[in-house]
Parts: C-alpha cells; structure tokens; sequence
C-alpha cells in the first residue's frame, strides 16, 4: 500500500476541517529541564475539527501517570472529541487533585474560547514531572491560541513547535490517498526524544504476555503523538486501527528504556472526506474491506515514520540501530529478546563505539526472559532492510567475518541487527538507539544550576 500514498504538506491541518495554533505563553518554570528552556519557544498549542469528530486513544501504562492522560483515558470512551489543548515545559504529574482540577480547566477553558461542549475537548502534556502549572499563563495561551486558528502548514508546524521539549527538531507528516474515488488525508505531530519506551494501551491496563501472543494490540522526554484523518470511519474500528498502528511502531521503540508517565496517542477523524463510513464488520464486503484494510495501512505508514522519527532524534542518539529478532518458540520470547538487546547499556554505548560485539549480545540474549539455546543463536548485522547479513556468531559460535568487515558493518549511522534464535517461528522488531557520553551528560544536570536539570 505504501507506493498509493501521496506525501503532502499541512501534518495534522491537511485534512479537511482541521485547524491549528502554538503560542508561547511561558509555561516552563526554573528548574524544568534544559530541554524546556528554549526562550521564547511556543509552548501551548491547539488542534480543533470544524465539527464533532470520532476519538481514539492510546495512553501510557505507567502506574504513575499525568492527570492529562487520566481525564483523557475516560473522555475517549464516550467516542466523539473536537478539540485538544497540548503544552510543553510541565507534566502535571504527580500534581495531586489540583492537577486533576488544572488538567479540568484547561478543558473548560478551551471549550468556552471555542464555544464547543467542555466534554469534548482533550488534554495532552509534556514536561517536568511534580510541578503545579501557571494557570494564570495557560488561561491567557488558550485564549491567545484559540483567535490564531489556522489550516496553512505554519500553523501544524507552529503545533509541532509547541509540544517539543528535548527535541531538536518537530516531527511531522501528511499523506493522501483514495478510498473509493474519495480523496482521504491522515496528518501528525509528534515529540519525544528521553524517555522513550512507550507501552501505550487503550485502556492503560497491562496483560500479562500470553506464550503465543500476537504483537501487543491494546494493552501493554515523554512521547505524544497527534493524529487527524478527514476519513469518516465508526469509534469502536478508529480504537482498533490506533491500537494496531500503535502495536507495531511507537510500542516498538527505545532510546533510554524508561516509560513516561505522559505517553498519549490521540485521533481524531472527522469524516468531512465523504467517504462511506468505515466499521470492522465490513472487512468481509470487497470494496468496504478493501478501503478498511487501505486506511490501516496508511495509518500503520504514517504512525511507523513518526515513532522513527523520535528515535532518530533521540537525546544523544548518533546511531539508529533495527534489532531484528527472528526463530523464537513466541512472540512474548521474540519481544523480550529484542528488548533486552536494544536496551542493554552495553550493547548501546559498543553501537555508539562502533564495536559489532555479539559477546554483549548474546550475553543480553540470555538473561532475558526468552527462551535461549546457546548452540543455536545466530547474530549478524546489514544495511537497513538488506537481506545480506553479515554473520558475527553462527549457531552459538563465532564466524569467520573479519573483524575490520564487522567494523564496517556496524559504522554506519543506521544499520539491522539480525538475531536468530532458531527455536520456532515468531519474531519481534525493536528500533533503538546508541547510548553515548552526549546522553549522560545532557540527563545527569547540575543541581547548582536548576536550569540545567532534566525533565
């Protein structure tokens, strides 16, 4: 599907109906990380549809979590939302009941600038963890947001802008395509950069990984992700398609390992594209299952570059590394081996060295919870998506690659790892990120200078 989707400008205001605003309103505080004191950096922004929109979301699982993503993970139930109110510079976590009261009004707020009911309008934040917000500052960006409404690509760009924190750069995209002669768009921000190990849910319930279970669908620097379709498409089949978009790109992500306590996955879909009304029930009708099975794809596509993106732009991050692990008894075995992998300090800052030790490796292969037979393990490295591997381990033993050739296979700045257990037939795909002195020294601040501590 990928070759049908056209590239366009706008992210999130391409769609039809969609408008957007960032300001700057001074949200961040002293103390609230290097990553937040920008300037004059915009940091409140706005994203509204012209009309009552379908909602789906995805939350963090952290059992600490914002009371944005709180009131979020309920107003999503009811199906219909219009609008979202996103800042950088302060989580509103661990803020008590006068987060949840702050998070509350922002809502009212919003609603009452935008003349929209108050129940539709949605939360998202990002920041320093444990500090209470500048409403006073937040009422006057709302306000000020909501009269600078646009659809021009400057005002998504200006959205991107808001939500930043340890980012360098905003994250954003746009694609077009045809659903039944209609002309359909998926647009999206995103941020994040530290703090990157999502594991978003639906219902921010975490199951227990079943021996054969498929790629995690539900439940499962801070990530957001802001995503508009004019597609018209049923609550209950937009929940399914986030969460299987979700599944199989920002819950296979990591730069440093620790899940946020704001990660939130919001879409918004507000049908004005005209198209016949998609719902799951229809899979089996041709034409209705073949535009279902079309807006999936676009909608995996579009949430697959955004969550590479995060990586790419992770904090520190000079090499982006695809761990590819294959010939596990499971899935949940083929996930945990990924991860133990992509995560393991020593497998990241020998990325960073360029070093192909497959010692580190096989070593982080084997404390994971995956089932691992030594003899059986292979473990080589190719250029992103080659199916020429160059082998550093074959069954448990080293091969006879060069040194200097591994070298060179691990020198470039993004490259596949390639692990085989040989055990069954699942397999799992992490994209991750090196570890490098530029991470430590960005994270680890100064407490003699607030200024310079981390989110």
């Amino acid at each position: 599907m990928k070759e049908q989707l056209k590239n366009i400008r706008g992210s999130i205001t391409a769609p039809c109906g969609f408008r957007a605003a960032g300001v700057f309103c001074d949200i961040k505080r002293l103390g609230t990380g290097k990553g937040s004191n920008k300037g004059a950096k915009r940091d409140l922004a706005l994203i509204v549809s012209e009309v009552p929109a379908t909602v789906a979301g995805m939350f963090t699982t952290n059992q600490v979590c914002a009371a944005p993503v709180k009131l979020c993970a309920e107003r999503v139930k009811k199906g219909t939302a219009q609008a979202i109110v996103a800042y950088s510079g302060n989580a509103d976590a661990c803020t008590g009941a006068q987060g949840l009261r702050d998070a509350l009004a922002m809502t009212q707020l919003a609603a009452k600038e935008l003349h929209l009911p108050a129940a539709h309008v949605l939360v998202g934040s990002t920041g320093r963890i444990g500090m209470s917000l500048p409403m006073t500052n937040v009422k006057r960006g709302i306000a000020e947001a909501a009269s600078m409404l646009g659809q021009a690509p400057e005002h998504a760009a200006a959205v991107a802008e808001a939500i930043m924190t340890s980012d360098t750069q905003p994250k954003q995209i746009a694609v077009e395509f045809e659903l039944s002669g209609r002309t359909v768009r998926i647009g999206g921000v995103c941020k994040g950069a530290g703090m990157i190990q999502p594991g978003l849910s639906g219902t921010r319930a975490r199951p227990p990984a079943a021996p054969n279970a498929r790629p995690p669908r539900g439940p499962h620097a801070t990530m957001l992700c802001f995503l508009t379709t004019d597609a018209a498409i049923e609550a209950g089949t937009l929940q399914a398609a986030l969460q299987e978009a979700v599944a199989n790109s920002f819950n296979r992500i990591t730069v440093d390992g620790d899940m946020s306590t704001n990660d939130t996955v919001l879409a918004l879909a507000n049908g004005l594209a005209g198209n016949r009304r998609l719902r799951a029930m229809s899979r089996n009708a041709s034409v209705a299952g073949a535009d279902l099975a079309r807006f999936q794809s676009a909608l995996n596509q579009v949430a697959v570059e955004l969550a590479q993106m995060i990586v790419r732009d992770g904090e520190g991050v000079s090499r982006f590394v695809t761990v590819r692990v294959a010939g596990a008894k499971t899935f949940a075995d083929a996930d945990a081996a990924a991860r133990a992998v992509a995560n393991s300090a020593l497998v990241k800052t020998s990325w960073h060295g360029g070093d192909p030790n497959w010692g580190r490796i096989i070593g982080a292969l084997g404390y994971s919870p995956a089932k691992v037979v030594e003899e059986k393990v292979d473990i080589g490295y190719s250029a992103p998506g080659s199916r020429q591997v160059l082998y550093s381990l074959q069954r448990g033993q080293a091969s006879q690659a060069t040194f200097k050739a591994l070298c060179a296979a691990v020198d470039a700045k993004e490259f596949d790892l390639h692990i085989n257990l040989n055990l069954g037939n699942a397999s799992a795909r992490i994209y991750a990120a090196d570890l490098t002195e530029a991470y430590v020294d960005f994270n680890k601040g100064d407490v003699s200078d607030p200024a310079s501590l981390g989110g």
